[in-house]
């Protein structure tokens, strides 16, 4: 079957050749993907003969970023004004806590999705419509979990360094640490996660306010809030 270089490109965004960390190619047109990609073969040529793969790095994050930053001369949105509060405490007393939409759980404690036991990373891609259109699923994390005890699974990003290093989305060490040395109070006992793939509509009106009671019992004066 005969594949036109549209389609080809943007095959990779949840496509027949779906690798989440190359979809931002779906949002190149074709003279820019073509760019990209004959600038990576010609890299990649070059690394076979000096050994070094920064160049070849460098070059992914320069079109991703430029992929992400949407149409040349359009500017990014601007917030003014945010939901958030001043701190009611300094912060070497307040208690701070982790909140996340990288999709982690700790072994043992598998969300299930959609009832599905031991669902794999690729089927969460596949059913990346269904997380869309479904109410988000918080994960409840002891915050002295280690970091082998951690798993994921989220159908929006590419997971594989989040498995190599979980503090790279979930900092959970990182946060211990800093509470050790003093640069906060303390560390919440409990730290959260969930699929940021979701209805956005039903995060607001539905169960993002529902969590907002539960951080509230946790007695927390700060959040880190990471997203995938």
């Amino acid at each position: 079957m005969s594949e036109s270089f549209e389609e080809f490109k943007d095959s990779f965004s949840y496509g027949s050749r779906s690798d989440l960390a190359f979809k931002f190619l779906k949002r190149l047109d074709q003279e820019q993907a073509a760019t990209f990609l004959l600038e990576l073969l010609h890299r990649l040529g070059d690394a076979v003969d000096d050994g070094s793969a920064e160049s070849l790095v460098q070059l992914v994050y320069e079109f991703q970023a430029r992929a992400y930053a949407g149409p040349s001369g359009q500017r990014a949105p601007e917030f003014k004004d945010a939901p958030f509060a001043t701190l009611r405490r300094p912060l070497k007393q307040a208690r701070v806590g982790l909140v996340t939409s990288t999709g982690h759980f700790v072994e043992g404690d598998d969300p299930q999705p959609f009832g599905v036991e031991s669902m794999t990373q690729e089927e969460a891609t596949r059913r990346i419509l269904d997380f869309l259109r479904s109410a988000a699923q918080l994960s409840v994390i002891p915050s002295g979990t280690p970091s082998d005890g951690l798993r994921v699974r989220h159908g929006g990003y590419d997971i594989r360094g989040a498995q190599k290093d979980p503090n790279v989305v979930f900092p959970l060490d990182r946060l211990r640490e800093l509470a050790a040395e003093g640069a906060f109070g303390s560390l919440a006992e409990r730290a959260y996660s969930f699929v940021g793939a979701t209805s956005h509509l039903r995060l607001v009106r539905e169960t993002g306010p529902s969590w907002v009671e539960r951080f509230k019992q946790d007695q927390l004066d700060a959040v880190l809030l990471v997203p995938a």
